[in-house]
Formats: C-alpha cells, structure tokens, sequence
C-alpha cells in the first residue's frame, strides 16, 4: 500500500506538468491577451475616446503609442521574457505554492481564491449532504420496491429533473420564486443588514438566500447517485449469499441492513471523497452567475474573459491538485470499504 501510495503521487508531478504546459501553450495563441487590452485603453485614452476630434474641428482618430511604451506594457505583465523563461518561473513558484498576482485585481491569487472559497464551500456542502441525504435512501427504497409502481414514478421524475440543465432550472425559479411571488431574493447569499441582525436572524437570512441556488444544484446531481444504489442494492440482493441468510430465517430488514447494506455501500462511500470535493469546483458557474454570488466558479469565469493568466493558472493549479489527491483517496477508500481489495 505504502508503495502504490508513493507511486501515485509521484504520477501527480508530470500530470500536474502536463495540464499547466498545455494550458500555457493554449494562453500563447489566444488574441486579447493583457497587453493588447491595455494598449487599446491607452490608445483609445490618448485620442480622448474613438471618434474625437481636436480643438481645430479636425478629426484625429485613435493615436498610436510608441514601440518603447508598448515594450514598458509588456514587462509590467512580465512579457518581455521568452515564453520558456516565463514557464519555468511560473513551475518554480507554484513548486513552492506561490501562485502569483492577479494582473488587474492586485492581489495574490491565494488571496482570492480564500476570499470566494466560502460561497463555493456553502454550495458544495448543502448541494453535497442533500444529495447523498436524498438519493441513497430513494435508491435503497426503489431496490426494494424494484418493478413496482413506486420505482417506476421515482424513476420518471429522477430522470426529468436530470434532464432539466441546471441554468433553466435556475432561471425558472429566479423568474416564479424570486420575480413573480418574491418568496426569495434574486441575488447574494446573504442580505445587506446581515451584520446588524442576531444570531438566530443571521441563520433565517442565510437559510433564505441559500435555498434557490442549492434547490437549482441538487435536482440534477442526485440522479445519479439515486440510480447507482439502486443497481448496486440490486445486484447484491440477487447473490448467493443473501439466499443463504434469508434461508437462516433472518427477516427481511436483518438481510438488508446486516447483510447487503455494507456491500452495496462499496461504489457509493468510495465515491463520497470525489463527490464531496466536485460539488465545490464543478457545475456552479451558470448558479453563481444567475445567483449573483462571487464563488469560485464565477472568478475562473472572469479571469478567463479579461485574461487575467496568473489567476487562470492559479486556480487550474489548484483545482488540479485537489482533483489528484481527491482521486487517490478515492481509490483509498475501496480498502478501508473492502479489505479485501489490493492494489498490485
């Protein structure tokens, strides 16, 4: 274990290399860059706005800058070095988790992922407990109760709100909810006066603003944990042992909570450290946007759109890194579930 264990991370060095050269490489040829943003806001500044014309009445157009302000531009967004250079700085620093500044925010990205990680850990948590809370019982129940009319009425609406993207879903319930009956509020996660409320109200007023955004997020991951107890309950309850057990004249519920519950539990608890950490990182962009909450999501989003390239490979560094060590523990967990398994 000890040796598979060194091994995997060892495997997380050059995986981690290659998604950040990729990236890096991609960032290259993609136009808009910082530089030529800020060269157009200079150029636009310098003409007085697109379209100006001087005290004579004679139209002027955009002013261009001169190759040595363009060339300043560039080494204030370090692009004065070669490409090469600039990756091996950036591998250097990472190496020793310093990811930098963000181009048009001045702060450390360290900073501001600290600063938008609790949204996205409000989301993934209730998105996350809801879910399993949900769905691993309505599997156990519909495995039970497999053939019967109740699994095929959970069946239909399991797979119908599956169906439903989660950005229609939210819009839906932003324009009822939120627009029409104004049960809830349409934006933040909590409300402006939220420091002046007591404890009790601070709670209510969280609980208020929290529940469309987990509503929209919920509906559409607990599908597929619902149907994956459901299969796995089903498959065990058809093997030889619960025959066996039921033979012995062990009820029914002795069977099932003694017998097939730990077993079917294999693929779900191992999939628990994946789906615990996904439900921060993934599927939250759309909900942070309609929601207007200022989460991870919506800062990868941004950096993305203005180009802010530390913060985009700051954060694809992390997320990364997180998805590594999150599978490992994955994988980890089969053992702690079935000492029976070993990794050769």
């Amino acid at each position: 274990m000890t040796s598979y264990i060194l091994k995997r991370l060892l495997l997380m060095v050059p995986t981690l290399f290659g998604v950040l050269l990729v990236t890096f490489l991609v960032i290259q040829f993609v136009p808009g860059g910082p530089v030529e943003q800020m060269v157009s806001q200079l150029q636009g500044r310098s003409a007085g706005g697109e379209g100006s014309q001087s005290s004579g009445g004679d139209y002027r157009g955009r002013q261009g800058l001169s190759p040595q302000q363009v060339e300043e531009i560039k080494t204030l967004y370090g692009f004065d070095k070669p490409a090469h250079e600039r990756f091996w700085t950036m591998l250097t620093s990472f190496a020793q988790f310093d990811l930098g500044q963000s181009f048009y925010q001045r702060k450390a990205v360290w900073e501001l992922i600290k600063e938008k990680l609790p949204v996205s850990i409000s989301l993934g948590l209730w998105t996350f407990f809801i879910s399993y809370l949900i769905a691993v019982p309505l599997g156990v129940a519909k495995a039970v109760r497999a053939g019967s009319r109740f699994d095929f009425l959970t069946t239909l609406l399991v797979l119908v709100g599956y169906a439903i993207p989660g950005f229609v879903l939210s819009v839906a319930l932003l324009v009822i909810f939120g627009g029409q009956l104004q049960w809830f509020p349409l934006r933040g996660l909590t409300s402006s006066n939220w420091e002046t409320l007591s404890w009790g109200a601070k709670v209510v007023d969280y609980l208020w603003h929290i529940a469309l955004p987990v509503t929209a997020m919920v509906l559409g991951s607990f599908a597929v944990t619902a149907m994956l107890t459901k299969n796995a309950f089903l498959e065990e309850i058809r093997k030889q042992y619960v025959m066996t057990a039921r033979a012995k004249g062990l009820s029914e519920r002795q069977v099932l909570w003694k017998h097939i519950f730990r077993n079917a539990l294999i693929p779900i608890v191992t999939g628990f450290p994946a789906a615990f950490i996904g439900a921060f990182f993934t599927g939250s962009l759309l909900i942070e946007t309609l929601f207007s909450l200022d989460g991870l999501g919506l800062l990868s989003y941004e950096s993305v759109i203005r180009r802010d390239y530390p913060v985009v490979l700051g954060t694809l560094f992390f997320f990364t890194l997180i998805g590594l060590v999150t599978k490992l523990i994955s994988d980890l967990c089969y053992v702690w579930v079935d000492p029976r398994v070993k990794f050769d």
